[in-house]
């Protein structure tokens, strides 16, 4: 794919990083509670950092089918909300240097996106490259959220519990960078947090704290969480709130934990709402939902 190169532009001093983690997450495809999204925003408010690589997104987004936000001032364009899809250079807590890719999914050119991730990864001596999202589960938010975890190698994500066997949903960009990073012999792994279905369209910052943990445990980077702890005890106490002046929302609660707790304690998989466990078609259509979905306003 000899035009992947030509996909991004790149800081020429930025040195080999050799051990560095790259962290990644696009906007566009399933991200429930927007999980991801409250990750990528915590990273980079409490590590700033210089952008070290930039993609032409004229080449790989559409803009008709997401049009970038103008502002209109008076009888003129005031300003131009320019998508950006960017690898910023961050360092954890004990100056570990870590890489963050974020940005608008790309709508096209996909493979030769995942080949300039690839490039990357090896001109920076990438070790382990780790991506986050949410997806929609039947389970309370009043129980501890589980992950699913998936990787380019079984030991990356032996410390994790397996959610599902072979199923089939829609792909994503992020997905197809984990495979051609696999197929090409480098460490990848993504971690999807399970957010209640009923809070699936809201920002929930528990959410995003499961996938601190997740990150930390397979990456080994220290990624102090104290303002997403801030946020999700005032998301919780508004949940609660708002449950508690519902009975129809405390009935839905309720028999989620009930469900949940009856699964934990027959030590069988706990994220479904029923006995059985949900087949590719019925994941592929949850996701599906939750896409169609997207297209609608935002929630708090």
């Amino acid at each position: 794919m000899a035009d992947a190169d030509e996909l991004y532009l790149v800081d020429s001093d930025v040195p080999v990083l050799d051990g560095a983690v790259l962290l990644y997450h696009l906007d566009g495809y399933v991200d429930a509670g927007s999980a991801g999204e409250l990750l990528t925003e915590h990273l980079t408010e409490a590590f700033d950092g210089p952008v070290v690589a930039r993609f032409d997104v004229d080449r790989l987004i559409d803009y008709r089918s997401r049009r970038p936000v103008m502002t209109w001032d008076g009888d003129s364009w005031a300003d131009y909300d320019a998508p950006e899809l960017t690898v910023r250079l961050l360092h954890d807590a004990d100056e570990t240097p870590m890489l963050l890719l974020s940005g608008p999914e790309p709508d096209r050119e996909w493979e030769a996106f995942a080949e300039a991730v690839r490039r990357l990864v090896e001109r920076w001596r990438v070790r382990l490259s780790v991506q986050f999202q949410g997806i929609p589960m039947a389970v309370p938010h009043t129980r501890t959220l589980g992950v699913t975890a998936h990787g380019t190698r079984t030991d990356l994500v032996r410390q994790f519990s397996p959610t599902f066997n072979r199923t089939q949903v829609p792909g994503s960009a992020e997905a197809l960078v984990e495979y051609r990073l696999g197929q090409a012999g480098h460490d990848a792994v993504g971690f999807a947090a399970h957010v209640p279905h009923y809070l699936s369209q809201s920002r929930y910052p528990q959410a995003a704290l499961t996938l601190v943990d997740a990150v930390q445990k397979v990456s080994g980077l220290t990624l102090p969480d104290d303002a997403l702890r801030e946020s999700a005890r005032r998301a919780e106490v508004e949940i609660n709130r708002q449950v508690s002046d519902s009975d129809e929302a405390a009935d839905v609660v309720r028999s989620l934990e009930q469900q949940y707790d009856a699964f934990t304690s027959s030590e069988n998989n706990l994220l479904v709402g029923g006995e059985e466990m949900p087949t590719g078609d019925d994941l592929a259509d949850e996701f599906e939902r939750f896409l169609a979905g997207e297209t609608g306003p935002d929630q708090d």
